[in-house]
């Protein structure tokens, strides 16, 4: 769940995307129903370019709507049309009717994605773009959105946004009520120009303004600390991490490092594509994650064998680290390859999949639970570290490199120099 968005796919919160061709074949053959009656409610016009609902209702014969709501729509209509008194932007309404019959399923994390909101979207997950630059979350109990963690040099960073904030306004509009997306894609646009956020911070609000820059996300970062051993600390997993991950372990390699750590602490997610990627690189050839959908279908992910790491390996985790870092530390704990140092993480197993409209507007559904290789279902619960060390904000050192040390980082450091 990184500022998208989400977000990647944060978020950001944060979120798993998911575009996998054997889905969207079923998908089709298994919802075709329900989807079709999304889009006759969005696309039905009259001649006359009015957006008609009764005559979307009862092109769908075979729609979810009762008769109990196609004649309250169509009363809507008609009162529509009779009664208002400004013209109608049929664009907004066509999203408006969209958005509504995805907001009326109870999921936090579905949504309809408007052109726009779709192409920041797809923008963000690629690793570049022009915004705050920040990692966001949305949280799955209120919908609240609260940063997770500013980009080091960002416009975020500079104006003093800090981890917990909460998001309450954009350019003094509320957020409240509203997906990921559409809140990455406020905070977002040309370079140079403003923007105005409004936070929750220990209860009260503070308002800061921002210049947005062009993002360049640098979601990998590394060094080698004493006893020789590596470490990584991994932001978010965008399409960008899977090269900066190895390129980051290939030097480490070349360093001599012989025992690593991967700091995932406040990584609210991203891409499932590019989680499998970095464990294909790190595990045997075998089952790495794997999900199930409704009907209990299942799609496996797997490690081909073709790399490995067979040094020891500690993994930090919070709270804050969800969704693709649960896949990565699960699948690594699994197999027996890492140890699990700090926090219960967030506990988000569900997949979300987006699908691609014919008019450039999208649809994200919660479709499937994913399971690590041992067939755990973390969705809720987390995963409980192996050590289970609280953080002590009393303990925080910076070493010149600019690392921030903590007791977390120190008892990680010590476990793997007792092996």
């Amino acid at each position: 769940m990184c500022l998208w968005c989400e977000a990647a796919e944060i978020w950001k919160g944060m979120v798993i995307t998911v575009k996998d061709r054997k889905f969207w074949q079923g998908f089709l053959t298994g919802g075709l129903s329900v989807l079709a009656c999304l889009l006759a409610v969005c696309i039905i016009w009259t001649a006359s370019g009015k957006l008609d609902l009764g005559m979307a209702i009862q092109a769908q014969s075979g729609c979810i709507m009762n008769k109990e709501l196609k004649g309250k729509m169509q009363q809507i209509q008609a009162y529509v049309d009779k009664y208002f008194l400004d013209d109608i932007d049929q664009s907004k309404m066509q999203d408006a009717v969209c958005k509504g019959m995805v907001d009326g399923l109870g999921d936090t994390y579905a949504a309809y994605y408007n052109e726009s909101e779709y192409r920041d979207m797809k923008e963000k997950t690629s690793g570049n773009y022009c915004g705050i630059g920040a990692y966001v979350s949305q949280s799955a109990t209120d919908g609240s959105i609260s940063v997770v963690q500013p980009i080091k040099g960002s416009p975020a960073e500079k104006a003093g946004l800090r981890s917990g904030d909460i998001i309450s306004q954009v350019d003094g509009a509320s957020i409240e009520g509203m997906d990921l997306t559409a809140v990455v894609s406020k905070m977002k646009g040309k370079a140079g120009t403003k923007v105005e956020l409004t936070v929750i911070r220990d209860n009260h609000p503070k308002t800061f303004h921002l210049t947005r820059e062009e993002i360049h996300s640098q979601t990998v970062a590394s060094r080698m600390l004493d006893g020789k051993i590596g470490y990584i600390a991994v932001s978010s997993f965008e399409e960008v991490t899977k090269q900066q991950f190895r390129e980051a372990l290939d030097k480490l390699e070349k360093k001599g490092e012989e025992s690593l750590i991967i700091d995932l602490r406040n990584n609210g997610g991203g891409l499932l594509s590019t989680a499998v990627d970095m464990l294909n690189r790190l595990l045997p050839e075998g089952v790495v994650v794997y999900t199930k959908d409704k009907e209990g279908k299942k799609e496996v992910y797997r490690s081909d064998g073709k790399e490995s790491f067979d040094k020891p390996v500690v993994i930090l985790v919070n709270e804050n680290s969800a969704s693709a870092s649960e896949v990565f530390s699960g699948a690594m704990q699994d197999y027996g390859k890492a140890v699990l140092v700090g926090t219960t993480t967030f506990g988000k197993g569900i997949v979300q999949t987006v699908f691609d409209l014919p008019d450039g507007t999208a649809l994200k559904l919660t479709t499937s639970k994913y399971y690590t290789p041992k067939g755990r279902n973390i969705h809720g619960t987390g995963l409980k570290p192996d050590v289970s060390v609280e953080l002590d904000d009393q303990t925080f050192t910076e070493e010149k490199s600019g690392l921030v040390i903590d007791n977390q980082l120190e008892k990680a450091v010590d476990y793997l120099k007792s092996r």
